[in-house]
């Protein structure tokens, strides 16, 4: 085991038809509007949906509502129907507006289909641009601290993640020249996404603060994290694109138990790891809990909750066959959906 690991872990239903006023950071689909503070009104988390990200021709990437008849295109509706509305998923969740989607949700289906698109011909965008925080926690599964030698931490190992990492279903993740790195990993990982403030959040009360889960990779560098002076986890953690996220977004209240959902990778078709959360160390109420004991979590912050077993860097040394340019990763977690990202 490498002495830098070691001493990192040691050390609605809807409703609401007819919503007006927009919070700062959304989008007036009409003009002539004027901005709200987001502590006007109380912060209401979405519900019963599944959500996702459309880039459009123009490069902007803009939210979608997956329901039966298609994906609901929220900035086309918007426009079209001259309503309000969060137009990313960022601003669903900071400004706590779900109100108005739903209000929008509403009006595009009584209009009828002109505002859904077949979700087989979006291209995808980002789900998330802008959080306030990417929060990771190390070592986090039981058998995957066995298969690397290592004793279970006693509290959950922070490190984090930046917003250039942030990259959507389908993407591609440039493989570095190989004097940067070359030893690279996948972690397949359950997204935990806040949609209240927590600050000293007991752990019979946590999952009331998160607003639902994603498909996430906390794709890896093992050199760098590992290999330089006394490790790097930031570096090796944060290159572009190193956090693929998606294809969806499902509120909280259709997932259920975080702490029971099947996970797998696939790198082209081989399965890689397949595990249960249930074989988490640190449960997701244990993880929020601890977190907001040190510092607020907010609307639209990310936890990245650890991966299992099967990763590269648990095989024995000559058998580590690290990702290449051509590799296609696929990353399932039951009821979230298979993000999907190759490697060029």
């Amino acid at each position: 085991m490498d002495n830098s690991r070691r001493d990192f872990f040691q050390k609605s239903t809807l409703a609401a038809a007819g919503v007006m006023g927009l919070a700062s950071g959304q989008v007036l689909a009409e003009e002539g509007g004027h901005a709200e503070s987001k502590h006007a009104r109380p912060h209401e988390m979405v519900k019963g949906l599944t959500l996702l990200s459309i880039r459009q021709k123009d490069g902007e990437e803009t939210l979608g509502v997956k329901l039966p008849q298609g994906v609901l295109d929220v900035r086309a509706a918007a426009k079209g129907l001259k309503r309000h509305a969060p137009l990313t998923l960022d601003d669903l969740l900071q400004e706590g507006r779900a109100e108005a989607l739903y209000a929008l949700i509403n009006a595009a289906e009584k209009k009828g289909g002109s505002y859904f698109v077949d979700e087989s011909k979006i291209t995808y965008g980002r789900l998330f641009r802008n959080p306030g925080k990417i929060v990771c926690i190390g070592l986090n599964y039981r058998r995957h601290a066995k298969e690397i030698g290592m004793q279970p931490p006693r509290v959950p190992p922070l490190f984090n993640k930046y917003n250039n990492a942030l990259a959507a279903q389908n993407c591609t993740i440039k493989v570095p020249p190989r004097d940067i790195s070359y030893k690279l990993d996948y972690e397949t990982e359950l997204l935990v996404v806040m949609g209240k403030e927590a600050r000293n959040v007991p752990e019979n009360k946590a999952l009331e603060y998160v607003a639902g889960y994603c498909t996430g990779q906390d794709f890896s560098a093992r050199d760098l994290q590992l290999e330089l002076p006394n490790g790097q986890w930031m570096i090796g953690k944060t290159l572009d694109n190193f956090a693929p996220i998606g294809p969806y977004f499902v509120s909280a209240d259709l997932v259920g138990n975080p702490n029971d959902l099947k996970l797998e990778t696939r790198v082209n078709g081989e399965l890689r790891q397949s595990s249960n959360t249930s074989d988490f160390i640190f449960n997701t109420q244990q993880i929020i809990a601890y977190v907001s004991k040190h510092f607020p979590l907010e609307p639209g912050d990310l936890i990245f909750t650890g991966t299992p077993e099967g990763v590269i860097l648990g095989k024995p040394a000559d058998q580590r066959v690290w990702l290449k340019a051509g590799d296609r990763v696929e990353s399932t977690i039951e009821k979230l959906g298979t993000l999907k990202f190759s490697l060029v």
